[in-house]
């Protein structure tokens, strides 16, 4: 990947991901402003909803990996892309493959206030598997 095209990726990177206990176990979370976060459930409160979720994988070959996870919501004609890079936030998929789920929620989420976070059930857990075993064999070539 050419310095050009590698600056214009990390210009783009979703930086707002963390960890949390849920149920006891570490789950991913994609962390949404308020705002953004209270649009998106007011257009499918009530309704059932799926999320069709994709993992994208970019990689150069020399050891950068780049996932691009996109979600398309059944109803509210809710589309959403977050680029991570992967080499920062190994964690991340390494729960998202060991849960295969994630949360979306406001910054301020908390236990107490459950109804501030949406949870994402991988509908093909292999995919994050996969995932993180291309993404552990780029990290690797990197080291070599």
């Amino acid at each position: 990947m050419a310095s050009k095209e590698m600056e214009k990726l990390l210009e783009h990177v979703y930086k707002d991901i963390d960890m949390f206990d849920f149920n006891g176990k570490n789950v991913p979370r994609i962390i949404l402003d308020d705002r953004k976060f209270d649009d998106m459930m007011s257009k499918i409160q009530g309704k059932p909803i799926s999320v069709n979720t994709n993992l994208n994988i970019l990689q150069d070959g020399l050891g950068h990996v780049f996932v691009e996870i996109t979600l398309d919501f059944s109803h509210g004609d809710i589309h959403e892309e977050f680029l991570i890079y992967a080499n920062e936030f190994l964690e991340f998929f390494e729960s998202l493959a060991n849960t295969t789920m994630f949360a979306l929620s406001p910054p301020n989420y908390s236990e107490v206030n459950q109804d501030k976070i949406f949870m994402v059930q991988l509908p093909k857990p292999e995919k994050a598997i996969e995932a993180l075993d291309i993404i552990k064999n780029a990290l690797i070539k990197k080291s070599n």
